[in-house]
């Protein structure tokens, strides 16, 4: 999550609870499928900061499909300051064309290894948990989610440093065991490794969840600069990972975009990384590409095909800046959301739904406010044109 403003400690009464038919044959990790297009259907916002259960609804930053259940599973990155660290569990009951609603059923606390819930950010930094993606292993009934760790420069410059994780817990939110982090993959004292809030946004199993794929938002230090203006892309690192072993298979680089719009003033934020992934078969991914600039209140997010079947292991690479990629993942553009000619705030989950009535596959978006009140916690529709 990048936090353009501080976070608002703002509960609003609002739980939505409606009902609607939909059907469900589909899960969220589903056979491959060649996607050609997809069509805008609807969009639906809930309350700012609503409260469901005692908690603070915002944040949500990962979205997955239980196809079994026909729910939700949302994780929210509030790192336990407004309510303990959290994931929700949602129903979207679907219309003719759109949303009809969104009913939040359940919310889970999640615990550390030690069987503890998370503590609050400001006043135990180092073992908060900044918790950005998740997926469902229906094979296993668990969860898998991934956490930004801390790389946080206190004013007297010294760093706190809290690694990265890659997550395994059961539905109830108990931690079960965690992903080995190859090296590079580990915060630093200097600069090298990992950016702050920059690691782990996206994260999806492939191949009958025989492997998890991980992404990081934005480049290591030493793989160069962050995205930029005008033609200043960037190199982010894909990282799959065997779930049997719970190791690093390879890595492999992937383009992110320059930084659509120039901020105000010149100097101000701005950032282009990729928000989340999701697995579409035969090495294909959806990939959110989530821009900000400052002094302009929507985002900027793109929808790419990425194909990483032909891409080079790059895990042996230590800089890509100072040794370029000849075989990186391809991607193709499949949706500008500012074509949509609609506000777009700050999406950073996807997954597919429900098949619709006419046998489509649906593919849903959510977009985390940052607990911000300039900000909307928006859910997206689309159908799958195949």
């Amino acid at each position: 999550m990048q936090k353009r403003l501080a976070l608002v400690f703002v509960t609003l009464v609002g739980i939505l609870s409606f009902s609607c038919s939909t059907n469900k044959k589909l899960t969220s990790n589903p056979e491959p499928v060649e996607i050609k297009g997809i069509k805008l259907l609807g969009e639906y916002n809930i309350p700012h900061n609503m409260n469901f259960k005692g908690t603070v609804v915002g944040g949500l930053s990962g979205i997955d499909y239980n196809a079994k259940n026909d729910e939700y599973y949302i994780i929210c990155d509030d790192p336990s300051a407004l309510s303990p660290a959290r994931y929700y569990t949602a129903k979207i009951y679907l219309k003719e064309k759109g949303i009809d609603s969104v009913s939040f059923t359940n919310v889970t606390f999640l615990l550390n290894k030690e069987g503890k819930q998370y503590p609050d950010i400001t006043k135990d930094r180092i073992h908060s948990a900044d918790l950005e993606s998740m997926r469902l292993n229906p094979l296993k009934n668990e969860l898998v989610y991934g956490t930004e760790g801390q790389r946080h420069a206190k004013k007297d410059g010294t760093l706190e440093i809290q690694q990265p994780t890659i997550v395994i817990m059961d539905r109830n939110g108990v931690y079960k065991d965690s992903f080995e982090l190859p090296a590079n993959m580990h915060y630093q004292p200097i600069e090298k490794g990992p950016r702050h809030n920059s690691v782990f946004e996206g994260l999806d199993f492939t191949d009958n969840y025989r492997y998890l794929f991980v992404n990081v938002e934005e480049p290591l230090y030493e793989d160069g600069l962050k995205a930029g203006l005008g033609d200043s892309t960037a190199w982010i690192r894909f990282i799959k990972f065997d779930t049997k072993t719970k190791k690093q298979v390879a890595q492999y680089a992937y383009e992110i975009d320059a930084v659509p719009f120039a901020p105000i003033p010149a100097d101000a934020f701005k950032i282009n990384g990729v928000s989340d992934i999701m697995s579409i078969g035969n090495n294909k991914f959806l990939v959110i590409e989530r821009g900000y600039s400052k002094g302009r209140k929507p985002s900027d997010i793109r929808v790419y095909i990425a194909d990483a079947s032909s891409a080079e292991d790059i895990s042996n690479n230590p800089s890509i800046k100072q040794h370029p990629v000849q075989k990186p993942i391809t991607k193709k553009l499949l949706l500008d959301f500012n074509t949509l000619g609609l506000f777009v705030d700050n999406i950073e989950g996807v997954t597919f739904g429900p098949r619709l009535s006419n046998g489509h596959r649906s593919l849903v978006f959510v977009a985390d406010n940052n607990f911000d009140t300039n900000q909307t916690t928006q859910f997206w529709l689309f159908e799958v044109v195949e």
